[in-house]
């Protein structure tokens, strides 16, 4: 019978988030965000990028607007005083649309016209430059197993979790790497978090397409050895993977990782088997048990 865990336990350490993102403290402020636009600007969700774009041009033409109001019946064609006409005569300026219609016709407005005409060619270079940053990012669609599970592989206890490609291409020249991040009290009574490597029985492959499974020997030199779940929640440890590689398609580094809490490592389960085969002899993948464990003998 599969059964499909639910998560026990959000992860209650604030300074690493449960995609194994490092997160200090205090590091969400917005004065964090701005010491570094431009790593902002690249890493921001697009709503967030668009929202800002068409604030920041909202701005600038309400500010030109102001502007050439401040130097008086300066825009031909414009309603003495009429802020609107003078905001669509900044849009038409900052984009070079110029359609006539308004033009200026004294030196203080076309001062004003030289000053826009250059933050604007600036502006569009910047978001144009900023726009194919964000869509040329190399990203990997890598799935990882809701949780990690200890068996019995070849007679030995074995740490297992898997991933899966989600694209239709292949990442070449893969490799992953496993640690054990727990908390250590040292004989001085100094505490620190060590970081072990856990060696797999495979960290590389030539053609990642499908699925990978990972899979760690608890024997003597590895650092899972005389564990339980009850002393990896006291010692608040998390397993922490990483994966990169080649993607075939733009021929550039990908990489993913994925962190497993404590509570997220199953005791005596199996990863469901996703690998079937047809009648024919071929074989294929059942993605909607991806995440399915179900118990075993302990």
């Amino acid at each position: 019978m599969q059964v499909r865990p639910k998560r026990q336990l959000k992860n209650q350490q604030h300074w690493l988030a449960p995609k194994g993102v490092l997160q200090l403290p205090n590091s969400g402020v917005w004065h964090s965000y701005w010491s570094d636009p431009y790593h902002m600007l690249l890493t921001i969700p697009w709503s967030g990028f668009l929202l800002l774009i068409v604030l920041v041009y909202g701005m600038l033409n309400t500010l030109f607007a102001l502007a050439y109001l401040a130097g008086g019946d300066s825009i031909a064609n414009a309603q003495p005083g009429s802020f609107w006409d003078a905001f669509f005569f900044s849009v038409q300026t900052l984009a070079s649309i110029g359609y006539g219609a308004l033009y200026p016709q004294t030196l203080y407005a076309n001062t004003v016209v030289t000053i826009e005409a250059l933050v604007g060619l600036l502006g569009f270079a910047v978001v144009t430059g900023l726009a194919f940053a964000r869509f040329s990012q190399s990203t990997a669609r890598i799935l990882f197993s809701r949780f990690a599970v200890v068996t019995r592989y070849n007679g030995m206890p074995t740490l297992m979790f898997r991933t899966a490609n989600q694209r239709g291409n292949q990442i070449v020249e893969a490799q992953m790497w496993a640690y054990l991040l727990r908390d250590e009290i040292s004989l001085e009574g100094q505490f620190m978090r060590r970081l072990y490597p856990l060696q797999l029985l495979r960290s590389q492959t030539p053609s990642f397409a499908l699925t990978w499974t990972a899979i760690h020997p608890i024997d003597a030199e590895s650092p899972l050895q005389g564990q339980t779940a009850e002393s990896l929640a006291q010692l608040k440890a998390q397993i922490v993977v990483s994966l990169s590689g080649i993607d075939e398609t733009v021929t550039q580094a990908v990489h993913a990782r994925h962190l497993y809490q404590a509570q997220e490592i199953l005791w005596n389960y199996q990863l469901v088997d996703i690998i079937h085969a047809t009648k024919c002899g071929e074989y294929y993948i059942d993605f909607t048990h991806f995440h399915d464990v179900v118990p075993t003998e302990p």
